[in-house]
């Protein structure tokens, strides 16, 4: 997906919403800029292709489909792999941002909780719009084996600052956090066809650590 789709996909997602589009494009260009930082080799312009793309693949089981959008382009808006309130910080981007539109208030608190739901992965919400919006954020851990070897890769890299002294055992916990979960993904759909796969790759990614 171009980049000229996603910004045709912001353009569309904010038309009801405010005529400023002075404010629009300026969004999206902070949007373009904070994701194409040269340290990000996974949480860029592409991980919002993949999510943008899973959520119109599943726009059907969605009740607000712009909810989960404008949580896709803001949820790793801000993302800094020596700080560990980047979840909070890129909520509050969202928020400053979608307040000065006429996005319902009711909506934009749906975008804070989901966005900061990416934290743990965890739905208090009995929400089906968060359940598959943390599906999307999880997809790559059920991939094909090859993909995910990638995105492994991609993630060393983002956090290359750390020796695997350090790097290795933070790993483990975020795997050993999942593979505790009785299920990783929320979603019959996503059950059926990424859980197995996703506990394959993240047990032989430990027995490589």
């Amino acid at each position: 997906m171009p980049i000229p789709v996603i910004h045709d996909i912001w353009t569309r997602l904010n038309h009801p919403y405010t005529a400023d589009t002075t404010l629009v494009q300026q969004t999206f260009a902070d949007i373009q800029t904070a994701y194409q930082a040269p340290e990000r080799h996974y949480h860029n312009l592409q991980h919002i292709t993949q999510l943008l793309t899973l959520q119109h693949s599943h726009a059907g089981q969605l009740t607000a489909s712009d909810v989960v959008q404008y949580a896709i382009f803001f949820h790793d808006i801000v993302y800094d792999v020596q700080r560990r309130d980047n979840e909070e910080r890129s909520a509050v981007a969202a928020v400053e941002y979608l307040r000065q539109t006429n996005f319902p208030p009711e909506k934009i608190t749906a975008v804070d909780t989901f966005i900061r739901a990416t934290q743990t992965h965890i739905n208090t919400q009995n929400d089906r719009d968060l359940d598959y919006f943390l599906d999307f954020d999880l997809q790559i851990l059920g991939a094909a084996p090859d993909n995910y070897q990638a995105y492994t890769q991609q993630i060393r890299r983002e956090y290359s600052i750390y020796p695997d002294t350090l790097y290795h055992p933070g790993r483990k916990k975020v795997l050993q956090h999942f593979l505790e979960m009785p299920a990783i993904y929320r979603t019959p759909d996503f059950q059926q066809q990424y859980e197995t796969q996703a506990r394959q790759n993240i047990q032989a990614e430990l027995h490589n650590l």
